[in-house]
């Protein structure tokens, strides 16, 4: 998926396995499904930007504040940690390149679950994507916001939403801070007035932050010669019927392009990839889906 962040125009959409629509009976029920505006999913560590806007925005932290990353968080019957555990005191910029959950979850805990829905609803996640087309999925949220959700949806657990959904939010993190709704008319050369949600001084810090993503952290492999790409890596094990799975992941990247001055942003989605001997067997965003989004940029 790729949309101009001024004007909120997707101006790209692919949903794979595609079919022949010259070919109507011979079309298979499952690759009619689209993706990136129908379905709906745990999209990851692709939220820790929002959370992190969040939290800079609502100045409960500063770039140069951040949390103890020491110990995994208890609560109730959850344990949550990080993948790449540092075992240490983490900056935000920190929190951030290393993709800490821990991080993520305290500094949304510091903002408060009221303040994060209503950031969150002002980046348009909590609402269908208002795009023309029948097909457009409703977000998956709880129904009461307790901390414990408040701690998982920092990192990008406990709530299900469609790609186009997240890469509209994330324009509002680049372009200066305004939300425009997606579109798929062309807007005549010119940007539509948007709804300032973050200050334009928090959309600066975060695109510094994304760039950090990609130059030094997750991000890397998206990091094409001559574009200055910056972004956010997820991996989220997908729901099965006990639980969680292991084995099982949907993998995304989600960036923006020129990170100086913004023009596209662009999402990168694989459903339950599996590593190989390139990858040294992982099958994580960094690995699969980073290297598509540098590789589409390229092409553009």
């Amino acid at each position: 998926l790729v949309m101009e962040v001024n004007t909120g125009e997707v101006v790209a959409m692919s949903s794979l396995p595609s079919f022949d629509p010259n070919q109507p009976g011979a079309i298979d029920q499952d690759v009619r499904f689209n993706r990136t505006t129908l379905g709906v999913y745990e999209m990851g560590s692709t939220f820790k930007i929002f959370t992190t806007a969040m939290a800079l925005d609502a100045g409960t932290v500063s770039l140069r504040g951040g949390y103890d990353a020491t110990n995994p968080i208890r609560i109730a019957r959850f344990t949550i940690r990080d993948f790449h555990a540092k075992k240490r005191w983490l900056s935000v910029p920190e929190i951030i390149l290393h993709s800490s959950n821990i991080g993520a979850a305290k500094m949304a805990v510091d903002v408060g679950g009221l303040a994060q829905r209503t950031y969150l609803g002002k980046f348009g996640i909590l609402e269908p994507a208002g795009l023309e087309l029948p097909e457009v999925g409703a977000p998956l949220m709880p129904s009461v916001w307790r901390q414990i959700n408040t701690m998982t949806i920092s990192y990008g657990h406990g709530i299900s939403v469609s790609p186009v959904q997240v890469v509209t939010g994330v324009t509002a993190l680049v372009n200066g801070g305004f939300y425009r709704k997606p579109t798929l008319l062309k807007r005549q050369g010119q940007a539509k007035a948007g709804k300032q949600v973050i200050m334009s001084e928090t959309s600066r810090k975060m695109r510094s932050l994304m760039r950090l993503v990609v130059s030094e952290g997750t991000g890397r492999k998206a990091n094409i010669r001559g574009y200055l790409i910056g972004g956010k890596t997820g991996t989220a094990e997908k729901i099965s019927s006990r639980g969680y799975s292991k084995s099982s992941k949907i993998v995304s990247f989600v960036g923006a392009f020129p990170m100086n001055a913004p023009r596209y942003a662009v999402l990168a989605m694989v459903d339950e990839p599996v590593g190989n001997k390139r990858t040294f067997s992982y099958a994580t965003g960094g690995w699969v889906a980073a290297p598509v989004v540098g590789k589409v940029v390229e092409r553009i």
